[in-house]
């Protein structure tokens, strides 16, 4: 064919082949642009709203009461040595389970400590989690009900006052999800470290008020009631407060030892399994989804930018990098202790390894291999109650006289 003959009839000339081509791909990345969209947009608001329940995720293949066992599918969480707690019936029951009798590739039996409530028997599926304790009468100690006054409203919490006043005062903040239960694990090391335990609620977690747009602010709004939490130690002779925050909860005491007004009575910070930055989380969980990175910068701009509540329902956007604590190393100066497993499967350890490199002569970090997501005092309590002790000792050390100005 001569470079001026036509083409022949029927069929396209390359120019229109072209336009085609170009507009199916048009059509496809059009396409591809609104998925992505959708996803961010659906990952965005399941991160901010707070779950109203939890899935029996791990089957149960017998109970045998008569010999205390239950056999279990082997998941990651039910092969972990240990004592832990189960949920069952969609949460209507609750049991203690214990060491591991015996597992193969797909099922292992554990003996049952306890049966709390409900038909164990009859339950066909549950989820293993790291409560252990439904309540501080669980442990022993004397225990007060009392309410943290916040601007949202009064917020229950329990008051276990150590044996000895000495003015020292642990204010416990659990994670996303869960309730000021999650904390009940820490209330022995501190007991006997002479702390008075404070285990509070926050806005949005099902037991504190709600706030008004009833979203997680990811630790940019929940710090006010740790404040508030301050405030109530403060006025019942706390002279000298450590935090300690749980998943969520880290990144939520992070920002109350950044932003909160507390007149020096702040003494340290523990972390159990914290979020020290939500991006790596929103990128860890888009990783196990299978999702591409476009949705997570996607996710993380909906949330952080005033449109975003169209989607989200947020009333105010949230500030990322004011919780991103790896870039924020330097505005930290209490002394910080991070507890957290390499295997977390939840909120990576990476941000935790890297805040503990940019900031050594603060931060504390012992490193668990397999524990899982706020299991490690399930996992190995001995260990996990000795840092705490050592490092609330040290801190001690270097702080002899407690008071409003140390």
């Amino acid at each position: 064919m001569g470079r001026n003959e036509p083409a022949p009839q029927g069929a396209p000339s390359l120019a229109s082949a072209g336009l085609v081509l170009i507009g199916a791909m048009a059509a496809v990345a059009a396409a591809g642009t609104v998925a992505v969209g959708v996803l961010a947009g659906v990952m965005a608001r399941r991160i901010v709203t707070p779950p109203t329940s939890r899935a029996d995720d791990t089957r149960v293949h017998a109970v045998d009461l008569e010999n205390g066992t239950i056999t279990l599918a082997a998941t990651a969480d039910s092969v972990l040595p240990g004592d832990y707690s189960f949920w069952f019936a969609r949460d209507a029951g609750h049991a203690r389970l214990g060491a591991i009798l015996h597992s193969t590739a797909t099922r292992v039996t554990r003996r049952i400590m306890n049966v709390d409530f409900g038909d164990l028997v009859s339950a066909s599926a549950g989820r293993l989690g790291g409560y252990s304790f439904l309540g501080p009468w669980d442990l022993g100690l004397d225990f007060e009900n009392v309410t943290v006054s916040t601007d949202r409203g009064d917020a229950p919490a329990w008051l276990i006052p150590s044996d000895s006043p000495s003015g020292r005062w642990v204010i416990q903040v659990h994670g996303r999800g869960v309730r000021r239960h999650e904390t009940l694990r820490a209330l022995p090391v501190f007991h006997a470290a002479g702390y008075t335990s404070l285990l509070i609620s926050y806005r949005n977690d099902g037991e504190a008020p709600p706030s008004a747009d009833r979203r997680f602010g990811l630790g940019d709004t929940e710090w006010r009631d740790v404040e508030a939490a301050i405030d109530f130690a403060v006025r019942h002779g706390a002279t000298g407060i450590v935090l300690m925050g749980w998943s969520m909860g880290g990144a939520i005491s992070l920002q109350a030892a950044t932003r909160a007004v507390h007149d020096g009575r702040l003494l340290g910070i523990v972390l159990e399994s914290p979020v020290i930055d939500w991006a790596d989380v929103v990128a860890y969980q888009a990783v196990l989804l299978r999702l591409p990175a476009l949705v997570v910068r996607g996710a993380l701009t909906v949330m952080g930018r005033r449109w975003g509540r169209v989607v989200t329902g947020l009333h105010l956007p949230i500030d990322f990098p004011r919780l991103d604590f790896v870039a924020r190393a330097d505005d930290l100066s209490l002394p910080i202790l991070i507890l957290h497993s390499d295997d977390d499967g939840f909120v990576p350890s990476t941000p935790s390894r890297r805040l503990a490199e940019r900031r050594p002569d603060i931060v504390t970090l012992v490193p668990f291999s397999v524990a899982r997501h706020t299991k490690l005092w399930n996992y190995d309590p001995a260990a996990w109650n000795r840092a705490i002790l050592t490092w609330l000792t040290e801190l001690d050390s270097a702080r002899p006289a407690l008071g409003p100005g140390n």
